[in-house]
């Protein structure tokens, strides 16, 4: 089981992988994320609360189970602000004092360079006592050989304070050589560095704030008051103490409370802020409303279903969160670097100071270069590059009624090559209504009804609506079969009646070519045929179809545009699919296939690159699981939430295409704000070492990088929020995506013993269990099993797999 905890004191990537470190070193703790954005870490098995919290805190920091004080982290910022505006102040003060006869500014009696020097002390320790922080938690860091960010700077600018105190110390003893020392004087530097990184710090955790927008929008979706009914009477409770079945009641502008279920009245409900839909959706009794939805009009009463963190509203927030406090595979590189990164600074600010000291260079330069190549060095950029454009876009996703499960789905999204949809549901709206009844028996629609009640598909329910509007008699009925993907069979009035599509109804009667020619008329108009039979007599066909949703064709037309290769999966008979791909034009379609079917043919996919694969989240769950990433349209239900990665809350196709949109802008915007960090720190540190003086003549101030070091992150952070900008719905700026085969590598086993259909069954289950096995063809009659691997896999790995099912293997090729 996951669990998390809020985790304090943390400033930059060599703080979160100091921590990840420390607590993946505790016996039983697996899987351990650690979010420097959202200061937070997830991880999950056995060990306890206690031994996590004491790794974290012998790492430097501090930690709790999640449910963080907000009141001292409100306090902390308050603080942050105070602390930022006084240093401002005295920077000023300090700048004007130090620098202002350079430019020609009156300074009376600061003129004097011993009352100059004392006041500029004096400021830049009230500075120091101001931002200790950075000497306290840097200096901490340090002692336990994990140094951060706060490192470099307290050694950056405690250099320069000793320096310029030695400097100020030999003026006061040299008064004759004043003038000289004074011009060593670095108190400004000192002063200048720890004031712009706050700066710098300060605009990060601004801008950090804003990427938790959506979620601070989703929290307050849910109102703290709800009117329920009590002993007959309306009272005004708090939402935490709403229970399962209580009646609410929804006035005009009201937010839905929990989940419900509508018991009188109806209206319109605003559910945007759920599904991303902006037009209302009218809702009567016996439909459901959302916790977070906006009754429209109208007074309505409902009834609790789901409350608490079991509502809806509450699994997005849950989503979002968790989503946001991952880490994308591309973000691997950047926590490496992270990790030496500090270090690393460290030796080269040495080596920097050492090398100009050799090459003769006077000590007030060398002590220069070096203090620039501590200031200049960001590693926040570098750890914050991912995770800031991850929240966004799941902030994003969820504004938009697409609920990402973490970021890897989100990197996973963007790569994606091939789409597969299935029909019902999906492609369609999956409201199937009967449209065609032949009838060759008076007692056909009431034998039709009662067969079909004892059903839960979605066909049965269509006959059973149909008959009911009809007012058909209902039949007792005895011995009721559900046979999967074929038919179902009852005894009614002492004959067993059989209902199902026309492939199962030809095993059980020979079907005239005049019916069959009826059949297929109806399946190439789009509509599925069921037949009815009693005592091997035709009792009637009843045709049903499915309305396609508006948006499938244009959406469709999208990902073609996208350069994705779209495949529709479905049940239903050739006929009746090529119907559908006449309107919507699939690139590939595949007809018939059985539930339990359909996630070797996403193994089949895979061997060309990553698939999505979108379904309702229920019949599709092992074709959802065994994909690159599942989309489940139509999401709240807990089996889409559980088999899906990506969860679309709304009804319609192009939902699933803003959802790769999605994905490739971000990942678009995480690569650029690698790229953005790696370069800053590749170019900044040898310019602010000094490198490239001798050959342009350009070299950095410590008080010009510290500047660009506390807005290296800040540009990180503004980079991402461009994600919030990003038009899901417009098609003009979509990308062929450029589709790369991975090699296909093929095996062939020798299998002896195999002897039937069954045995063959047996072998590729066995197989395709092996994790790197795409596909596996089997064939009892060539006694050979063609395997597709799409990662290398041992001969030992699968001879053993089928020898586990009593079969010899004599040969691999």
């Amino acid at each position: 089981m996951k669990r998390e905890f809020d985790v304090f004191g943390m400033s930059c990537a060599a703080c979160s992988a100091s921590v990840e470190k420390a607590v993946k070193n505790v016996k039983g703790c697996e899987n351990v994320s650690v979010s420097l954005l959202t200061n937070s870490m997830s991880l999950e098995g056995s060990a306890s609360d206690e031994d996590i919290i004491k790794a974290v805190e012998k790492a430097g920091y501090s930690a709790q189970v999640k449910g963080a004080k907000v009141e001292e982290k409100q306090a902390n910022g308050e603080n942050v602000q105070k602390r930022l505006i006084i240093s401002v102040i005295l920077l000023v003060i300090h700048l004007y004092i130090s620098m202002g006869a350079m430019v020609g500014l009156p300074v009376g009696i600061f003129s004097n360079h011993s009352l100059n020097a004392t006041v500029q002390l004096t400021l830049s320790m009230l500075i120091m006592m101001l931002n200790r922080k950075f000497f306290i938690s840097g200096t901490k860091a340090l002692l336990r050989k994990s140094p951060n960010m706060d490192t470099l700077v307290s050694l950056g600018a405690s250099a320069a304070f000793i320096y310029s105190y030695v400097a100020m110390s030999l003026m006061f003893l040299y008064p004759e050589h004043a003038h000289k020392y004074y011009h060593e004087l670095y108190y400004e530097a000192v002063s200048t560095i720890l004031t712009l990184i706050t700066v710098g710090k300060t605009l990060e955790e601004r801008s950090k704030r804003k990427t938790t927008d959506a979620i601070d929008a989703l929290l307050k979706l849910a109102p703290e008051k709800a009117v329920v009914e009590r002993d007959g009477k309306e009272v005004t409770v708090d939402v935490k103490d709403i229970r399962v079945d209580d009646i609410f009641i929804l006035y005009p502008g009201s937010h839905v409370p929990v989940d419900g279920v509508i018991i009188s009245g109806s209206g319109s409900f605003d559910e945007s802020s759920i599904t991303g839909e902006s037009v209302p959706v009218d809702k009567s009794v016996g439909q459901n409303v959302i916790a977070g939805c906006i009754n429209v009009e109208s007074n309505i009463k409902a009834r609790a279903t789901r409350v608490g963190e079991d509502t809806t509203l509450s699994k997005i927030i849950k989503l979002v969160n968790e989503a946001a406090s991952s880490k994308a595979p591309i973000s691997r590189v950047a926590d490496k670097v992270s990790s030496i990164f500090v270090p690393s600074v460290i030796v080269i600010a040495l080596i920097t100071f050492i090398t100009h000291l050799l090459l003769n260079a006077e000590l007030s330069y060398a002590l220069s270069r070096a203090v620039a190549v501590l200031v200049i060095s960001c590693p926040c950029a570098l750890g914050l590059a991912t995770p800031v454009a991850i929240m966004v876009a799941s902030g994003k996703g969820a504004k938009n009624g697409i609920l990402f499960k973490d970021a890897a789905v989100i990197e996973n999204t963007s790569r994606a090559g091939t789409i597969v949809f299935d029909k019902t549901g999906t492609v369609t709206t999956g409201k199937m209504k009967v449209v065609d009844e032949i009838s060759f028996d008076d007692s056909f629609l009431s034998y039709a009804y009662t067969l079909e009640s004892k059903s839960e598909h979605p066909l049965a329910k269509a006959v059973c609506n149909y008959a009911i509007e009809k007012n058909t008699a209902l039949l007792n009925a005895e011995g009721f079969k559900a046979l999967l993907g074929n038919g179902v069979e009852a005894t009614i009035d002492g004959s067993t009646v059989y209902g199902g599509s026309v492939k199962f109804i030809s095993t059980k009667l020979e079907l005239e070519s005049g019916v069959l020619a009826q059949c297929d008329k109806l399946s190439e108009e789009g509509k599925t045929p069921l037949l009815f039979i009693k005592a091997n007599k035709l009792l009637g066909i009843i045709a049903i179809s499915d309305t396609i949703r508006d948006d499938s064709k244009s959406a469709i037309a999208e990902l073609k545009n996208m350069g994705l290769r779209t495949v529709l999966l479905t049940g239903d008979n050739e006929k009746t699919a090529n119907a559908i791909n006449r309107i919507v034009k699939f690139d590939e379609v595949i007809s018939g296939v059985l539930p339990d079917e359909k996630e070797a043919y996403i193994r089949s996919f895979q061997r060309d690159g990553k698939v999505i694969m979108v379904g309702d989240g229920i019949n599709d769950s092992p074709a959802l699981m065994r994909a690159d990433i599942g989309m489940a349209v139509s999401g709240g239900t807990d089996a889409a939430i559980g088999s899906a990665s990506i969860v679309l809350m709304g009804d319609t196709v192009s939902t699933a295409v803003s959802a790769i949109r999605l994905s490739r802008s971000t990942l678009k915007v995480i690569k650029e704000n690698l790229f953005w960090a790696f370069i800053y720190n590749l170019i900044g540190i040898p310019l602010a070492a000094g490198i490239f003086t001798p050959i342009f003549g350009w070299s950095l101030n410590p008080m010009f990088a510290s500047l660009a070091m506390s807005l290296s992150s800040f540009c990180v952070v503004t980079n991402a929020l461009r994600i919030n900008m990003f038009n899901l719905k417009d098609s003009r700026k979509d990308k062929k995506y450029k589709f790369s085969k991975e090699k296909k590598m093929e095996k062939i086993l020798h299998i002896e013993g195999m002897m039937c259909g069954h045995c063959e069954k047996r072998v590729k289950k066995a197989l395709e269990n092996v994790d790197g096995v795409a596909v596996a063809n089997v064939s009892h009659t060539a006694g050979t099993a063609v395997v597709t691997l799409n990662k290398e896999v041992s001969n030992e790995t699968l001879k053993k797999a089928v020898e586990d099912q009593d079969y010899s293997v004599t040969k691999i090729d």
